[in-house]
């Protein structure tokens, strides 16, 4: 069963993954990330985007609720502050799995609510940067579970 792409959208500061806090976020780089999810979804297409921009996130989601299956969601920082988010992920009809590298609940507590949480079909946080692939994995089997 063919399904339409998968979402895999990666908030503000992401693309210095394998340089930024490694000690919190891993040596694993954004590219060597994009690598494992293109695996984990095999014959399933894959549209990896990442931005700094808050409203290029937006439109992306945008472009999920016409053409995507699924999103898997890294907000980084904006996980916390992000009203727009928020709203453009209310509108998205399918699984939203919400991704974080490392367990914002162990972390300082400005981390610990993210507006995301309340519209994500799950949550996903602490797995570090291989935890994607465990994430696309579901993602998948949420998708072919919705369309059975």
């Amino acid at each position: 069963m063919t399904i339409k792409p998968i979402f895999i959208l990666n908030g503000p500061n992401l693309n210095r993954l394998g340089k930024r806090e490694p000690e919190i976020y891993g040596t694993t780089t954004l590219a060597e990330v994009e690598a494992m999810c293109r695996e984990a979804a095999g014959h399933t297409s894959v549209r990896f985007h990442q931005s700094n921009a808050e409203h290029q996130l937006v439109d992306w989601i945008h472009e999920a609720i016409d053409e995507g299956a699924g999103i898997i969601i890294n907000p980084a920082g904006l996980s916390f502050r992000s009203i727009p988010l928020l709203d453009a992920l209310k509108m998205f009809p399918g699984p939203i799995i919400e991704f974080h590298i490392s367990n914002i609940h162990r972390r300082e507590e400005i981390y610990h609510r993210s507006l995301v949480s309340s519209v994500a079909t799950a949550v996903l946080a602490g797995l570090g940067p291989r935890g994607y692939a465990l994430a696309v994995e579901a993602l998948i089997e949420m998708i072919r579970g919705r369309e059975t």
